[in-house]
């Protein structure tokens, strides 16, 4: 069902990937032990939803703020790396599921990257 009220920021492309993003982590981290409950499986799930929710929070803010919330959007991303390979290291995820959260960061990264760079961009020419 969609929603009678639309907010701008939902249409980025790269917004929706990290929502979606997201939901893949807190997908496998239902299956890490119960022992990680308030460890790995809470940071990497904090850190992925941190990606869309930092795009949200700042996109209606200015250029400047804007781009300091996507470098967020970015350090949370490379925090999924780490606690991706940490998941990996210890047999709570196969190679499979860790090949898929490194594509999507990578594909998520890459947009984020290019968004930047035309926000910078843009507050050259003014």
């Amino acid at each position: 069902m969609k929603s009678d009220y639309h907010f701008k920021f939902e249409d980025l492309l790269v917004y929706k990937k990290a929502m979606d993003f997201a939901e893949l982590v807190d997908e496998i981290t239902k299956g890490f032990p119960q022992r990680e409950l308030y460890a790995l499986s809470s940071q990497y799930r904090r850190a992925s939803d941190s990606i869309g929710l930092n795009i949200a929070e700042g996109y209606l803010g200015s250029d400047a703020q804007f781009v300091k919330h996507i470098n967020h959007t970015i350090y949370s991303s490379n925090e999924c790396v780490s606690a991706n390979e940490k998941a990996r290291r210890r047999g709570y995820v196969n190679f499979e599921q860790s090949e898929e959260v490194r594509k999507q960061v990578t594909t998520i990264q890459k947009m984020l990257t290019s968004l930047r760079g035309k926000i910078l961009l843009r507050m050259k020419k003014k």
